[in-house]
């Protein structure tokens, strides 16, 4: 029977940004073939098979991914395994959100490194005089 299904890239939380282009892959330890592959977004199939392409990500693609591998043992093919996966929590940000963040750091780094200039500048003149 199929078990220990993982998803790759992980951890089981992954950030992407708007317009990143994400692949996921699902694979199991153990399981003999044929190995079936189903992928679930929030509960609902959205695709079959080891990979699940979702191309230039939108925010729409956000949600909880897993994956369930199936196979059958038996003659008949009767014994149906299922082997779900961890789930794993897709965020995708918008494009801009990344760009401000960067924007307010370096603007704060600058600030730091005037003030502090103006600290050494101050202590300077202080021990000429």
């Amino acid at each position: 029977p199929v078990a220990n299904a993982t998803i790759s890239p992980g951890p089981l939380s992954h950030q992407v940004s708007a317009g990143d282009p994400v692949t996921l892959r699902c694979s199991v330890q153990v399981g003999s073939a044929p190995v079936t592959f189903t992928w679930l977004r929030d509960g609902r199939e959205v695709a079959r098979g080891p990979l699940l392409e979702l191309g230039d990500v939108g925010v729409g693609h956000s949600g909880t991914y897993q994956c369930v591998a199936t196979n059958q043992l038996g003659q008949d093919g009767h014994r149906v395994f299922r082997a779900p996966s961890p789930e794993l929590a897709l965020e995708v940000t918008p494009w801009g959100h990344g760009v401000m963040a960067v924007a307010v750091n370096v603007g704060r780094t600058l600030l730091f490194l005037v003030l502090l200039l103006g600290v050494i500048g101050g202590c300077h003149c202080w021990h000429r005089m």
